[in-house]
């Protein structure tokens, strides 16, 4: 069955946009952008701001989960705005979430959230088989486009340590590697630490948190990287006010997350691929540097995310429509990925920073 929303697509712009992925149609067809940021206005003007009492009175509460106010800026109220959700072959759900939107700051994040100390329940079981299969396929080549996009910083990493918190299955620790760093990696997935030693040669990934591990408890990092970790982390602050203190001075903090700009959540909603079975929270280029600034970074600077194929060149759009898809993720949201450098002190800016627009916090 033709959806509705296809039909009128259809009618609109016919069929010239049929053989464009669905992932890059909000950016290529002609005035969609303007379509999309309609439909978010109306949504946000249409969604109720609920007193945290309230929301709580309305909303179930899991096992593992409680309920949160803002993290970013405290503000307690509510505004519902999606129910992601996921169904087994058999028709029942899989998973299910609620994600608000903070009325005062604009932060999305997941409520009622997952408790930090039972965060590593979504990952005990054969986590690396995931990260291992297809969500692996092509995940190097996106690390080697993200460092691209804020070269030279990565470009070369002899006699810098680095730190990749979150490294799963030791990906982006291979590449680290090869490039000269002194990098380690720690997560929350045995079996991931277990894959990622299996892979890995002078690089080591560690089981636990930071401050458990005395080789990246002592800091002095050069750089650490963030690869999809962001929306995973439920005590946001707390996390960075860490990274900012494992990062030595001119130290630089990478991050690859979902953007929740973008307009590919404008236009899909609770089937945004960004919300994922494991993500926390939910980050732009408008509150991202909010946190980075309340736990002590000095500036932020992001690249435009065209995705994989555009930017290494084997996209399959005419060359029209991928200029016309650059044009538009530079004028809208930078893209459906979000891709960050936090610098750590004014060293870092004045080393790293030239040729970028680096926003001083």
């Amino acid at each position: 069955m033709v959806s509705a929303k296809r039909i009128i697509a259809r009618a609109v712009f016919g069929h010239r946009y049929d053989r464009v992925p669905w992932g890059q149609r909000v950016y290529v067809r002609p005035g969609e952008r303007y379509a999309r940021e309609a439909q978010w206005w109306l949504r946000l003007r249409r969604a109720p701001v609920l007193s945290l009492e309230e929301y709580q009175a309305r909303v179930p509460l899991g096992e593992i989960e409680e309920f949160i106010s803002c993290h970013l800026c405290g503000e307690s109220r509510q505004q519902p705005l999606f129910r992601p959700a996921a169904q087994k072959d058999n028709g029942k759900t899989r998973w299910s979430y609620r994600v608000v939107r903070c009325p005062s700051c604009g932060f999305l994040y997941r409520n009622p959230n997952v408790r930090p100390e039972r965060l590593g329940d979504l990952y005990a079981t054969n986590y690396s088989g995931f990260l291992t299969g297809s969500y692996a396929q092509n995940r190097q080549r996106r690390y080697r486009l993200t460092m691209s996009a804020f070269s030279p910083v990565f470009d070369d990493g002899t006699g810098r340590r680095l730190l990749d918190f979150g490294c799963g299955a030791g990906l982006f620790l291979e590449l680290a590697e090869q490039r000269g760093f002194d990098a380690c990696g720690v997560d929350l997935s045995p079996d991931s630490v277990a894959e990622a030693n299996r892979r890995l040669t002078k690089a080591r990934a560690y089981f636990g948190a930071p401050e458990d591990v005395e080789e990246v408890a002592r800091g002095g990092f050069d750089a650490i990287t963030l690869w999809s970790v962001l929306a995973h982390l439920p005590r946001p602050l707390d996390d960075f006010t860490r990274f900012r203190g494992l990062l030595g001075p001119g130290g630089v903090l990478l991050i690859l997350t979902v953007n929740a700009g973008s307009l590919l959540l404008k236009a899909y909603g609770s089937a945004w691929s960004g919300f994922t079975k494991n993500h926390l929270m939910f980050y732009s280029a408008k509150t991202l540097p909010v946190l980075l600034r309340r736990t002590g970074f000095a500036g932020v600077a992001f690249a435009p995310f065209f995705g994989d194929t555009v930017e290494e060149g084997t996209t399959r759009l005419s060359p029209a429509y991928a200029r016309r898809l650059r044009r538009t993720v530079i004028a809208s949201d930078g893209g459906n990925m979000m891709r960050a450098l936090a610098f750590a002190d004014e060293e870092a800016i004045a080393r790293w920073g030239s040729g970028l627009a680096v926003q001083r916090l």
